[in-house]
């Protein structure tokens, strides 16, 4: 354990100039005292998605500083992804046909897990409703969370009916916006998610460097880009989007990029590209907009960093970290006002908030911005100094070792 506390202090220490050094050093106590204690998060998929992105940094950044968590995957056949994804878009507000075989395959794929997934730790930690019957199958003997990411605002009401029995078997439920909260026995935590500021995705790239990596990807930087980086989900609404650029267009030189993955528990992802490709070629503007599916961070941040404006149009959205991401690279994002997507964004300080059928409302703005170099500067820099304030991992290190603390130090005394 020594050995990967001075390990890690090295490391964390790298994040002093975002956090300073108080922060640094009140992580390493927090993780001091959970030092033999040994956590286990549980998730549907290790890529693709602001769940993963974060979990990846977050769980690093534990084990760096001394805390002992581990990550497990569920394994899951396309059947169960598929259902899965309905669940997810049903907690969203959207109808679903909740028969007796769809909560057969969902729940013994959970019992298949749980049979090659030893857990025997003092904490378990799951995410997301993929796994979350796992609870089922263990003699609970240490304290069960549950992440909820999505956004549960408006679920539909039978597929909550069905999966809150599961919910208030945990000792408690974490969500991103108190009005996600639904009546439940259980106790809550809101968590903000989080960027990790020196991940590939975000770190500080020079201009002549990500010029160069667009240029690879025959990406023509000598007029204003505009671009929306999002899973290719319906629910981030990629064909609105190019409606809006035609709008746009039609006033000023520029051009879209829509650039996007598909995760591994999404199977929905692969027709809605298909989509998107059809919408942009019946485009007259067709010319002018590129759609790419490329697993790439580093692509990702350079694409964040050049673009004159960054669009987040979304029906719904559990947070929204693309937001965050590329206000921390001082580009003013045009968004929706939905989710948590106005705790990143102060319209008219640091972004605009519209309504997300109000197509009109973003071509608008982003004509005013495209049109105001000083006017985007000032709320690309308003943007930055907000998510550095606010949304960087090390704020939400220092959240999940407080819960950590609440379960695994009180529980002991």
């Amino acid at each position: 354990m020594d050995a990967i506390q001075i390990k890690g202090k090295n490391f964390l220490n790298r994040y002093k100039e975002f956090c300073g050094q108080e922060i640094i050093d009140l992580l390493y106590a927090k993780a001091q005292r959970l030092a033999g204690k040994r956590i286990v998060f549980i998730s549907s998929t290790y890529q693709g998605g602001g769940v993963a992105e974060m979990l990846n940094s977050l769980i690093v950044l534990l084990n760096e500083i001394g805390v002992s968590v581990g990550w497990r995957i569920l394994h899951g056949t396309s059947d169960f992804f598929t259902i899965t994804k309905k669940f997810h878009n049903a907690l969203q507000g959207e109808k679903i046909n909740l028969s007796q075989r769809k909560k057969d395959i969902y729940y013994e794929t959970n019992k298949r897990f749980a049979l090659m997934t030893h857990i025997n730790h003092d904490l378990v930690v799951v995410h997301d409703p993929q796994p979350l019957p796992l609870i089922d199958f263990y003699k609970k003997t240490q304290p069960w969370i549950f992440r909820c990411h999505i956004d549960l605002s408006q679920p539909n009401p039978s597929v909550w009916d069905y999966l809150k029995p599961f919910i208030e078997k945990y000792d408690r439920i974490i969500i991103s916006k108190d009005e996600y909260l639904r009546d439940l026995k259980i106790p809550h935590t809101i968590l903000y998610p989080a960027i990790d500021p020196l991940a590939t995705k975000n770190h500080y790239l020079t201009d002549s460097v990500a010029t160069r990596i667009l240029k690879k990807h025959q990406i023509n930087t000598e007029k204003p880009i505009i671009a929306q980086i999002s899973r290719f989900d319906k629910w981030k609404d990629p064909i609105g989007v190019i409606k809006i650029f035609e709008k746009v267009r039609q006033k000023a030189n520029c051009s879209l990029i829509l650039l996007g993955s598909l995760a591994a528990d999404d199977p929905e992802g692969k027709i809605i590209y298909g989509k998107v490709l059809n919408q942009a070629k019946k485009s007259k503007f067709n010319r002018d907009i590129r759609i790419l599916l490329i697993e790439s961070d580093i692509l990702v941040n350079c694409v964040q960093r050049k673009a004159a404006v960054v669009i987040q149009k979304s029906f719904k959205e559990g947070f929204g970290l693309v937001v965050a991401e590329a206000l921390f690279k001082g580009t003013p994002v045009v968004a929706s006002n939905v989710g948590g997507i106005p705790f990143q964004i102060t319209n008219d300080f640091n972004g605009y908030l519209l309504d997300p059928n109000d197509l009109q409302g973003f071509s608008d703005k982003i004509l005013l911005l495209l049109s105001d170099d000083s006017l985007r500067k000032k709320l690309g820099a308003d943007g930055a100094a907000h998510v550095k304030n606010n949304f960087l991992i090390t704020r939400l290190l220092a959240d999940y070792l407080n819960i950590f603390e609440q379960y695994l130090l009180n529980r002991d005394k």
